[in-house]
């Protein structure tokens, strides 16, 4: 387990106490420093001290531990990641008994490390590897690191719980239940030979970072009471289009046609879109800017159905960015590393806009802030799922790459032409769109050529 993967596991884990601090933050009047530096220490203290005693009582059984330890930690992350999105989604609240005494602290230090505890044994199976020292010194730092981190965002916690409320929990639970199950299944897949690949899988990583781009998009909804401005929505939309066209013209489908070869690459684009059509006629969805509704006739809510449409654009995005980083390290000519990373960003920045059609317009609808924010960082999970997905297939079988490049451009096409550009050319400002649109277009077509 390196850094990346360490960072990433401690920031999960300290989610529950983030969520608890809150909560703590809201219940007191006015948090002061002493009120934030003992929710930090508690929740810091516990949350590395656990690991690390979970840790000694699976060395005692590093003999069975081993032969099943892969397997135990997908199971145990995964466990622990849909508790975490299963509480993301109720509606009981966290009972944070009032107070900062030792009593009530301790319980809810205890509380919140438990799943810590869990991932301790963990560390036997999968060794952190910081340092070219013994294990248990780099488990000790690392446990360090998992306290330290857990410190400084249940500190955070209690002041953002003071002053904002409790808006930011559910999606916090949920991002962080999700890194944990997809943590999880990046040590599974390398146990069973999946990555073997890649010469350094924390590479894998790379593809959380379109979700983030969901994630702070969503965010939006904290920003403002008030529904986005009309003109604003159009440059969001005509940004995410730009960038989503020159995705699919310069980073998939011109690099599908080596050598004037392109009657393949055609025929990739030409299902492409049909996949993409099938899928928008099977899945009941809304669209945001006109309030269509496509797909079967259906009982489901508006959060839902709007949901459901983001989802649809994250399809063919998290196929992108998995087809592009198995190319590249492959070793296909056609797909550096770095023109992956490109594509990821450009997706990421997009996805900004993506994140905010699904928050706002849920907001709009009369649906708590709380619930807004969730609804739209769920909506961005099946992306890095895909990414995965993409990357083991074109592993398995290279000879698709390029068909595949082509197949995801004319699903990302279709998805731009049948959305973002008519929605962005409606209205007294629809040169704002279109003008945006250009300009995303060209600075992402530069971005592909001059970096990649």
């Amino acid at each position: 387990m390196g850094i990346i993967e360490l960072l990433l596991l401690a920031i999960g884990l300290s989610m529950d106490a983030f969520a608890v601090s809150i909560c703590k933050g809201i219940e007191t009047k006015k948090a002061g420093f002493k009120h934030i530096m003992l929710c930090g220490i508690w929740f810091g203290c516990f949350q590395g001290l656990m690991p690390f005693i979970g840790y000694l009582l699976g060395s005692r059984l590093e003999f069975i531990i081993n032969k099943i330890a892969p397997w135990l930690a997908f199971i145990l992350l995964s466990i622990i990641g849909i508790n975490m999105l299963r509480e993301a989604f109720s509606s009981e609240e966290e009972d944070t008994r009032a107070g900062f005494d030792i009593k009530s602290m301790f319980l809810l230090a205890v509380a919140t490390s438990i799943d810590a505890l869990a991932v301790g044994i963990t560390f036997v199976a999968v060794p952190v590897e910081l340092l070219n020292g013994q294990a248990m010194i780099n488990t000790v730092i690392a446990c360090l690191i998992i306290a330290f981190t857990t410190f400084i965002i249940s500190s955070f916690g209690v002041k953002i719980g003071n002053i904002f409320g409790t808006r930011y929990k559910s999606g916090a639970e949920a991002a962080g239940g999700f890194v944990l199950i997809f943590i999880g299944l990046k040590i599974l897949l390398e146990h069973l030979g999946v990555l073997e690949f890649m010469g350094n899988s924390d590479v894998l990583f790379g593809l959380l970072i379109p979700f983030i781009g969901t994630v702070l998009g969503s965010a939006l909804v904290f920003i403002t009471d008030n529904e986005i401005k009309e003109s604003f929505k159009l440059i969001m939309n005509g940004m995410a289009g730009g960038i989503m066209m020159a995705c699919s013209m310069w980073t998939l489908l011109y690099p599908s046609i080596p050598k004037g070869k392109v009657i393949t690459a055609a025929a990739g684009f030409i299902i492409g879109i049909g996949f993409q059509y099938l899928l928008d006629k099977a899945v009941p969805h809304t669209h945001v800017f006109t309030n269509a509704e496509e797909g079967p006739s259906n009982s489901l809510k508006y959060p839902f159905k709007v949901m459901m449409s983001e989802v649809i654009h994250h399809v063919p995005e998290g196929m992108a960015v998995g087809i592009v980083f198995a190319g590249a390290l492959n070793g296909a000519e056609e797909v550096s590393l770095v023109a992956a990373f490109a594509l990821t960003i450009g997706i990421a920045v997009q996805n900004i806009p993506e994140g905010a059609f699904v928050s706002t317009p849920i907001r709009s609808g009369g649906e708590e802030k709380g619930k807004s924010f969730l609804m739209g960082v769920i909506s961005g999970i099946i992306e890095p799922l895909l990414g995965i997905a993409m990357m083991i297939l074109v592993t398995a079988f290279p000879g698709i790459l390029l068909f595949i490049m082509a197949l995801t451009g004319g699903a990302i096409a279709f998805l731009v032409i049948e959305e973002n550009i008519p929605s962005m050319c409606t209205g007294r400002h629809s040169d704002k769109g279109t003008i945006s649109f250009s300009v995303f277009f060209c600075l992402m077509m530069i971005l592909t050529f001059c970096v990649g």
